[in-house]
């Protein structure tokens, strides 16, 4: 049984992915602040009250160590917010922000590897990180700033699993510019928080932005395609 276990479960990619890959016959268990009616492999958690990520985890693979072939980790919840020029954005919400986006996958990660050391079956993790990490852009201080970490904590990972026994695959993967809630919040907000205002508000209006059902399924493509070692560390699905 191949065991895949989503963070963000609830809407947007997270949701297609978790729907797309029960389709398939995997046994997946959601992670997301919002229940789903219409699931019994749902864990509701706010994933930035760290405190509690261990025991959380730790839980899932215990349950089903003995049955799963595989296991994989896609650490996908985030949030845009604070948008703002650093100087006018909410420390709360930048704090907020790091825990959810950079704090809560280095743990879970953390914890996958911990308590799958010794455990033979494939082993993955998907950090879903973005271009932002990889480009700057005024008013996405924070978002910028954790998906980057994300993105080096991930090479960093990749570089220590090469020369154990039995490794944890990991890409940082960038999905492309989707039509989700990110981006409603993206287009609510206002020019002088975020000078690119106008370009995330063309790319809806001329249908430049990629559903997240069709993101879920080229993510699943790859899970299933690529060797993860041969990809490297860092990744964007719009090359494969």
């Amino acid at each position: 049984m191949e065991v895949y276990i989503v963070t963000g479960a609830s809407k947007g990619i997270g949701y297609e992915l978790v729907k797309q890959l029960r389709e398939k016959g995997n046994k997946v268990i959601g992670i997301a602040r919002t229940p789903q009616v219409d699931s019994k492999d749902f864990v509701v958690a706010d994933l930035s009250a760290t405190e509690h990520l261990e025991e959380l985890l730790s839980k899932i693979i215990d349950d089903h160590c003995e049955t799963a072939t595989s296991f994989t980790l896609i650490n996908n919840a985030g949030m845009v917010e604070p948008i703002g020029l650093i100087g006018a954005v909410d420390a709360d919400m930048m704090r907020q922000a790091v825990a959810l986006n950079l704090t809560a996958p280095m743990i879970l990660s953390n914890i996958f590897i911990s308590n799958l050391v010794g455990f033979e079956g494939q082993k993955r993790i998907i950090n879903i990180s973005s271009g932002a990490g990889r480009k700057e852009y005024e008013g996405w201080g924070s978002y910028c700033a954790t998906k980057a970490g994300l993105d080096h904590f991930s090479r960093v990972v990749a570089l220590e699993q090469a020369s154990v026994d039995y490794p944890v695959d990991i890409v940082s993967i960038a999905p492309g510019i989707i039509d989700t809630g990110m981006q409603e919040t993206i287009r609510s907000s206002h020019e002088e928080a975020f000078p690119l205002l106008d370009r995330f508000v063309e790319y809806k209006e001329k249908g430049l932005l990629s559903s997240a059902q069709q993101t879920a399924e080229k993510l699943i493509s790859f899970m299933e395609k690529e060797n993860f070692r041969k990809v490297g560390p860092i990744a964007d699905i719009r090359h494969f």
